[in-house]
């Protein structure tokens, strides 16, 4: 009998204690489809300014296994904006590699592919942070969950 039950002993504490739930791993991932709430303007790490959407202006981001997908409809200009690549996220930190866009983001890919934002995320939103080379923000795009 002892046999048997000092290894599932073992076996029922390992399970316990080997991490946790899909529920908590899930919880504050970005993975999923956002939509743009607002952004903000900082000045010595504090918002300043609140950036509301004008109407009709829209921008999505999906995340994805290790992909992101990003688009912005704004109303009143034709020029279009997306773009494609790879991200990868620590607890409080994202960066975006991006490998394809609109005619108009190539521009900018050309220049620079990487973009990291320090990250703040609850189960429904989350903000990407711009920081500067102190480490102080200095403007955020607020997001929150759609799907």
């Amino acid at each position: 009998m002892k046999t048997i039950f000092y290894p599932l002993v073992i076996v029922f504490a390992l399970v316990l204690l080997s991490g946790t739930s899909e529920d908590d791993d899930q919880k504050n991932s970005i993975q999923g489809v956002w939509e743009l709430e607002n952004r903000y303007t900082y000045d010595n790490n504090t918002v300043i300014d609140t950036i509301h959407n004008v109407d009709g202006y829209r921008q999505i981001k999906m995340y994805h296994e290790g992909k992101v997908m990003w688009t912005r409809f704004v109303p009143k200009d034709s020029v279009e904006w997306f773009g494609y690549g790879s991200y990868n996220t620590t607890d409080n930190a994202l960066q975006e590699k991006l490998e394809y866009g609109s005619a108009s983001m190539m521009r900018i890919i050309d220049t620079m592919r990487i973009f990291s934002f320090k990250l703040v995320t609850d189960k429904n939103h989350f903000s990407q942070i711009t920081i500067d080379d102190e480490g102080n923000s200095i403007f955020s795009e607020n997001y929150k969950r759609i799907k």
